[in-house]
């Protein structure tokens, strides 16, 4: 992917501490190793670890405030002069909090600017309870979204939504994972299921947790989130300890070994707008690329790829019978598990970065 002319600099802002940020991390990578400087901008918080190194350079900036409305203000207005004053030749805002910054920056500065939408941000569960607020986020989405230069985001339904909204092109570069050429894992003496991700409002965890009562395997939980605590109560009161584990946080490497151990992967968002219906969870690839059957909503995106692949059991509600009975069914099916886990080894062959990287990296070339 050399590229033959001078390298541009691309400066990408995100509002997390980069250190999980699995997607901007390959993204960052692959501009970087096709010819750009790359830099990633962030905010460092007081838990922070040291960053894993990179091709690319990693900055983090210290803000007063860690949420809410004092904490958008801050950090754009600390992002802004923090991209005036140093170089870029194309500024790439990843999502909306952070393309006030990112637009203003690169027009006084003369730099293409990049809307990399990784979600559909209005329509996010903790925004569409919130009028309010909602109705400021889709302000900022319809005031600047026509403006940039170029705009992507991470699935085709996003895309269509946008390009009738905004009667613009909007591209789509999936979130998958690097295909790696690896054996499957040998399952442990017990089997597990896994979820892997956020644990916040709207991801069927709690549904999850309840349909666990009579289901004689265990469930790991790996990640945190705004109601950890809350799924963590509810799991004692339930008197499921022995068998639902929290195991917080992993790094990628450590991730990657648990979810290719498990026997079944789940992906259980509620539809709370948009954003969870038009999704393409990492969780969703990620078990794909682990060679691991998943049982999961009936949502586009979804019901897409499984049509076509079939390597996910669908169910279209949450009620913790449906969620039970897919369990015991994808448990009990040995044949039906083994076919699932089959077409995984197929699916992962074309869902891949490196089929996605090369699309990105186009993109971008168009804008030199």
């Amino acid at each position: 992917m050399a590229r033959r002319i001078a390298p541009h600099k691309i400066i990408l802002t995100v509002t997390n501490d980069l250190t999980y940020d699995q997607r901007m991390q390959r993204i960052c990578t692959s501009l970087s190793t096709a010819g750009y400087v790359v830099e990633l901008v962030g905010r460092e918080l007081t838990a922070s670890k040291p960053l894993d190194k990179y091709p690319f350079a990693q900055v983090r900036l210290k803000c007063l405030f860690n949420k809410g409305k004092c904490f958008y203000l801050e950090y754009n207005i600390r992002l802004f002069f923090y991209l005036l004053f140093n170089k870029a030749d194309i500024i790439c805002s990843i999502d909306l909090d952070t393309i006030l910054a990112g637009y203003y920056a690169a027009r006084l500065k003369g730099s293409k600017i990049v809307y990399d939408a990784h979600e559909f941000f209005p329509e996010v569960p903790e925004v569409v309870r919130r009028p309010r607020i909602q109705a400021a986020w889709r302000w900022v989405e319809k005031t600047y979204t026509p403006k940039v230069d170029l705009v992507y985001t991470t699935t085709q339904s996003i895309s269509e939504t946008f390009e009738k909204e905004y009667i613009r092109p909007v591209y789509t570069i999936r979130n998958l994972p690097i295909l790696q050429e690896h054996t499957l894992s040998t399952q442990p003496e017990r089997p597990y299921l896994l979820y892997q991700g956020a644990l916040n409002e709207g991801r069927g965890i709690e549904h999850l947790i309840e349909a666990m009562k009579d289901i004689d395997v265990d469930l790991y939980l790996v990640g945190d989130g705004d109601i950890a605590k809350q799924l963590q109560e509810q799991s004692k009161q339930m008197g499921l300890e022995h068998k639902v584990k929290f195991l917080g946080f992993k790094k990628p490497a450590e991730l990657m070994q648990i979810t290719a151990q498990a026997y079944i992967g789940l992906n259980l968002l509620e539809q709370k707008g948009l954003s969870y219906y038009y999704s393409l969870a990492n969780k969703f690839s990620d078990y794909i690329h682990a060679g691991i059957p998943q049982i999961c909503i009936n949502f586009p995106e979804y019901k897409r790829i499984n049509d076509q692949y079939h390597i996910a059991l669908l169910i279209d509600d949450l009620d913790q019978k449906t969620i039970k009975a897919a369990i015991e069914r994808l448990l009990n099916d040995k044949k039906m598990h083994c076919e699932f886990k089959e077409n995984c080894l197929v699916c992962r062959q074309e869902l891949n970065w490196q089929n996605e990287e090369k699309k990105l990296i186009s993109l971008y070339e168009q804008l030199n």
